[in-house]
C-alpha cells in the first residue's frame, strides 16, 4: 500500500533490481550508438555536420543516457526535404535503403531512412505476442495506412517473421485529412466504405486470416461491416488484433473488448493488445490490459533501442513523478538512427516500471493539450 492516498505503490525489489540493470544496458547502448554516429568513419553527414556546431564533444562527454540532454532537442523540421542520404551512416553505405514518410498533409512531408530498423523492431515486437491468439504460420490483414508509411511494409513483415503472409489494403491517410479538413464527410464516408470494402473481400475470400493489424476506427468500422453481414470477426476466422493509434483510450477499449468482440478472449475468442508507436520510434508494447484495472493503457517503449520519459511542460529535461501529466520526450538509439530527445505531440502520465519492462512508461496518451486544437485525427 502507498502512505499517501493516491500516490502510486512503491516499486518492489526485484523490479527495483532489473530496472537498475536496465539502467546499465541504457547506458552502455547509448555509449555505443554515440559513437558510432560521431565517429568518422560510421556516422552520417549529418550529425557529423551537426558536431561542428555543439558546444560539446559527443565522443567524449556523453557517458550515459543522461547525458544525451547536453544535446539540443531534435527539430523535426531537419526530416523535411533532402538529401535523404545525409541520414545515412557511412557505416551501412552500400546497403539498400528505405524511406518512410510521417506526416506530409501539408507541405513536405517529414522522411526518416531505414534499413532494417522496421525488420528489427517488429521481430521484437512479435516476441510478445502470444502464440495461442497469433498462431505461428497465420496470415495476416494489414488494415492501415499504405504507401511511403513504414507501418505497411513493417506489419509485412511481421506476417512474414513468423511464418504467414500479409494481405494488404490502399489507404492514403493524408487523403483523409484533407477531406476532414475541408468539411466533404460524405466523400470520407464512401472512402472509408471503400476502404473497409477491401477488408471485408479479403477476410471472406477463403485467405484463412487469422492475424490483423487495424487503426481503432478502422477497426470499429470492420466490426460494424461485419455486423451487417451477419456475421463478426471472431466468426471469420481472427484470433488476433494488435492495433494503435491516438484513439485507443479505456473507454473506446471497454467497448471493443466487451461489445465489438464479445468479451476478454476466453470468452469472445478475439485477443487485442494495443501498441503506441511512430516512424522514428518503432513500436511500444502496452502492459496487459483488464477491465479489473479499468481498461487503462500503459506503454513502454523498447529499450534500450528507444526510450520515452514523461516531462515537465515548462521543462523538458526533467521529468514529472509517477502519476503525474507531462508531455512524451522520446529518444531513438539505433545505428541506424539518432535522435536525442524528440518532443512528441502527446502528453500522458509517468508509469511505474514492472516485470515485464523494468522501465518507465506512459499510460492515457493524448494529443498534447497546446496543440490539441491544431491536430487533426484522421484514421488513426
Amino acid at each position: 500500500m502507498s502512505l499517501v492516498e493516491g500516490a502510486p505503490a512503491p516499486i518492489n525489489p526485484e523490479v527495483q533490481a532489473a530496472a537498475a540493470k536496465a539502467l546499465d544496458q541504457l547506458n552502455e547502448h547509448t555509449l555505443k550508438t554515440v559513437h558510432w554516429h560521431f565517429s568518422d568513419n560510421t556516422g552520417s553527414p549529418f550529425w557529423l555536420e551537426k558536431k561542428a556546431e555543439l558546444n560539446f564533444d559527443p565522443l567524449t562527454d556523453v557517458k550515459s543516457f543522461d547525458d544525451l540532454k547536453k544535446f539540443p532537442h531534435f527539430e523535426d523540421e531537419w526530416l523535411r526535404g533532402g538529401p535523404i542520404n545525409r541520414w545515412v551512416p557511412k557505416g551501412h553505405a552500400g546497403k539498400p535503403v528505405y524511406v518512410f514518410e510521417t506526416g506530409g498533409t501539408t507541405g513536405i512531408p517529414k522522411s526518416r531512412m531505414v534499413i532494417e530498423d522496421h525488420w528489427k523492431d517488429y521481430e521484437l515486437f512479435s516476441d510478445t505476442l502470444p502464440d495461442e491468439h497469433f498462431p505461428k504460420g497465420s496470415n495476416w490483414l494489414m488494415l492501415g495506412p499504405s504507401g511511403p508509411r513504414r507501418l505497411r511494409l513493417a506489419v509485412e513483415h511481421l506476417a512474414q517473421h513468423r511464418g504467414g503472409i500479409c494481405f494488404c489494403i490502399d489507404l492514403d491517410p493524408r487523403w483523409v485529412v484533407k477531406l476532414i479538413k475541408k468539411g466533404w464527410m460524405d466523400h470520407l464516408e464512401e472512402y472509408k466504405k471503400h476502404c473497409i470494402d477491401q477488408a471485408v473481400t479479403i477476410l471472406t475470400a477463403g485467405h484463412d486470416v487469422k492475424c490483423m493489424f487495424a487503426t481503432p476506427k478502422l477497426l470499429e468500422s470492420l466490426g460494424e461491416a461485419l455486423e451487417e453481414k451477419g456475421t463478426s470477426l471472431a466468426e471469420v476466422g481472427i484470433k488476433g488484433i494488435f492495433s494503435g493509434g491516438t484513439e485507443f483510450t479505456p473507454q473506446w477499449t471497454r467497448f471493443a473488448v466487451e461489445e465489438m468482440l464479445g468479451g476478454p478472449p476466453e470468452e469472445g475468442g478475439v485477443f487485442m493488445t494495443p501498441t503506441y508507436g511512430n516512424t522514428l520510434m518503432g513500436l511500444a508494447c502496452s502492459k496487459p490490459i483488464t477491465a479489473a484495472d479499468g481498461y487503462k493503457i500503459s506503454y513502454y517503449a523498447p529499450q534500450p533501442r528507444a526510450v520515452t520519459e514523461v516531462v515537465q511542460f515548462d521543462d523538458y529535461n526533467t521529468k514529472v513523478g509517477y502519476g503525474e501529466t507531462g508531455r512524451v520526450k522520446l529518444y531513438t538509439l539505433t545505428d541506424e538512427f539518432f535522435v536525442p530527445g524528440f518532443m512528441e505531440r502527446d502528453e500522458g502520465e509517468r508509469e511505474q516500471p514492472f516485470e515485464t519492462y523494468p522501465w518507465d512508461g506512459v499510460s492515457g496518451v493524448r494529443p498534447f493539450h497546446e496543440l490539441a486544437s491544431a491536430t487533426t485525427v484522421g484514421v488513426y
